[in-house]
């Protein structure tokens, strides 16, 4: 691992270039550019609200706030949001990448720094927004927003190392890559974004909580919505549980890489 640290320090200049032209080359030709990167989740976050704000809304415990459903949904889809990019564009990340793989000067631990980049800036934005919407609508961040860089680090991490060991698969089996659109529709509904846990029925409920994405998302709502700390014990267990599997993920792709060459 430290010579994959010290190989990424030395090319961190190529990473910055290679996410600047990725986030150009995403917004070419738009006339709205960079805006679409926000203005896609917040519409979906808009359609959620608009369908299920009068049923949930009066089922939010903890806050009087008439925004409280819509303000519940954005933080959880800003968490969501995060996963979601970083795992899609890590599971294919070596397939649409062939060819620059299979050159002997390119960096290819790069390649997942890349797409965290362009994926970190991306949620950024959304997150600006957020919390400028949240100003508009009279609900003010408080203290607890400091907590936010260190839940996006966890979500990084578990997301990077998860769809590291996923895009390494799917080199040799792309059936992994449909697979996991299916499992990743699922995986939404399972997480408690669109709905409070304390509405499931006590055996769905012990379920969510086998769901690591449970205690990212309620971090995230926790801050967000109720001004207060994320619930610190299973945020380090997370944590831990994270660095574990992007390390387990990086030398697996580190082995893997050879081979990957061949079969690209």
């Amino acid at each position: 691992m430290s010579e994959l640290i010290r190989a990424v320090w030395s090319y961190r200049h190529f990473i910055a270039s290679s996410v600047k032209n990725d986030l150009k080359a995403r917004v070419a030709r738009s006339r709205l550019g960079a805006a679409w990167m926000v203005l896609q989740p917040l519409a979906q976050v808009a359609i959620y609200s608009l369908v299920l704000s009068r049923v949930m809304g009066a089922r939010l415990p903890g806050t009087t706030n008439q925004y409280a459903y819509s303000i519940y949904l954005m933080s959880g889809m800003l968490a969501w949001s995060l996963f979601l990019e970083i795992i899609t564009r890590s599971l294919t990340l070596f397939v649409d990448n062939g060819n620059l793989m299979k050159k002997i000067f390119f960096p290819r631990a790069t390649l997942p720094f890349i797409a965290v980049g362009s994926s970190l800036v991306s949620n950024a934005l959304l997150l600006v927004a957020t919390l400028i919407i949240f100003a508009l609508i009279g609900h003010m961040p408080t203290p607890a927003v400091l907590w936010i860089p260190l839940l996006m680090g966890i979500t990084v991490v578990f997301s990077l190392g998860l769809g590291l060991i996923l895009g390494v698969v799917n080199v040799f089996l792309r059936d992994v890559g449909q697979v996991m659109t299916v499992v990743l529709q699922l995986w939404f509904w399972v997480t408690p974004i669109v709905y409070m846990p304390s509405i499931l029925p006590s055996g769905f409920g012990e379920i969510i909580h086998l769901n690591p994405m449970y205690y990212l998302v309620s971090g995230y709502q926790s801050v967000l919505l109720y001004g207060a700390a994320p619930p610190l014990l299973p945020l380090a267990a997370m944590a831990a549980g994270s660095i574990v599997l992007l390390v387990v993920a990086f030398l697996m792709f580190r082995r893997a890489a050879p081979e990957m060459v061949d079969v690209l």
